[in-house]
């Protein structure tokens, strides 16, 4: 299935060769000024993992990896990453950081499942980071300190690139709001939780929606996580409003990670109590792992958010049905 936005009068800000400059622009501010601020190191990542490790991301938990056998060596079977939100903080034990210390990965990604659109690709490509923090700092001060870490280098990448590119007009505001699924619920309570998004992004333009996972007093989970990485009371995302499409546009979704009691108390509640027995699971569980929080900022999106584009193919070379194709030629969107 697919869901394609066609904005009316829409123009390209920059030509293809033009993009590609600003993209490599975009990236290397970025990055650099996010492993200042955050204190991260850059590491090398896997591109793929052994299922018994437990370290693939299982998303909403419905989502099937892309998987294949290692033919020379003992035919041993691998998934392609979903994301690294597992790996990062076994390789942060694993490289002897400390807490205050962290890292980054350019991580790549095949969601082979994934609904097609602007926002949407197979491919996906994202800053996977983790830091280490004490057992003190697991709450909800830290996580907003974090956040807020990293919505100025955000909007220093922003006046950046409008000083290179003027036709480019910052949009971001000064500060990032905050507000949890509950308080977005009561404000919205005859919304669906993508109207709410909606709504809530529109009126702040950046908003950072927190406690994501758990059910509300309505019944519902504001949106799916999986239970096995994140803490659901300490965890969200990153929201901005995106004009271009009319919609809010999720960049980042990030949080402190799970302790014992709480991988036990999300894992009962999913009915996933199986993955107790995988090799990650069992290193949380007997305390072996660092206290951390961590997240994935989607470097396609960040790049389509800076320059105005309306769909994210304008940004990466991915795969996408003739129709769409066809549609976003017709309607002057340059697809890579």
């Amino acid at each position: 299935m697919e869901r394609l936005i066609i904005p009316k009068d829409y123009e390209t800000k920059l030509d293809v060769i033009e993009t590609e400059k600003a993209i490599q622009l975009i990236r290397s501010r970025f990055e650099q000024r996010f492993a200042e601020e955050m204190n991260l190191l850059r590491v090398s990542s896997p591109l793929f993992v052994r299922p018994e490790s437990g370290l693939n991301d299982n998303l909403s938990g419905a989502e099937k990896p892309v998987t294949f056998n290692v033919k020379r060596a003992d035919n041993i079977p691998v998934e392609i990453v979903h994301s690294l939100a597992k790996w990062k903080r076994k390789a942060l034990k694993n490289y002897g950081f400390t807490a205050g210390e962290g890292l980054y990965t350019d991580m790549n990604a095949i969601r082979a499942e994934e609904e097609l659109g602007n926002l949407h690709s197979i491919y996906v490509d994202q800053w996977d980071w983790e830091k280490i923090i004490t057992r003190e700092d697991r709450n909800e001060q830290e996580l907003e300190s974090v956040v807020r870490k990293i919505y100025r280098v955000m909007k220093d990448t922003e006046r950046f690139i409008a000083e290179r590119y003027p036709e480019i007009a910052p949009i971001l505001p000064e500060d990032i709001s905050f507000i949890t699924t509950q308080e977005l619920e009561d404000r919205y309570p005859d919304m669906t939780a993508k109207e709410r998004e909606n709504a809530i992004a529109k009126e702040k333009k950046a908003v950072f929606i927190s406690k994501i996972g758990g059910k509300l007093r309505s019944g519902e989970p504001h949106d799916m996580r999986s239970p096995d990485y994140d803490d659901w009371e300490l965890n969200g995302d990153i929201v901005f409003w995106y004009p271009v499409l009319n919609k809010a546009l999720e960049l980042s979704s990030m949080g402190i990670r799970v302790d014992r009691s709480t991988l036990i108390k999300q894992l009962e509640l999913s009915g996933c109590e199986d993955r107790m027995e995988l090799e990650y699971h069992g290193m949380v569980l007997n305390n072996e792992l660092p206290f951390t929080v961590g997240g994935g900022i989607g470097q396609s999106r960040f790049c389509m958010f800076m320059l105005r584009k309306a769909h994210i193919g304008e940004v990466q070379a991915s795969v996408w049905s003739d129709a769409m194709v066809q549609q976003c030629a017709a309607a002057g969107i340059p697809l890579l």
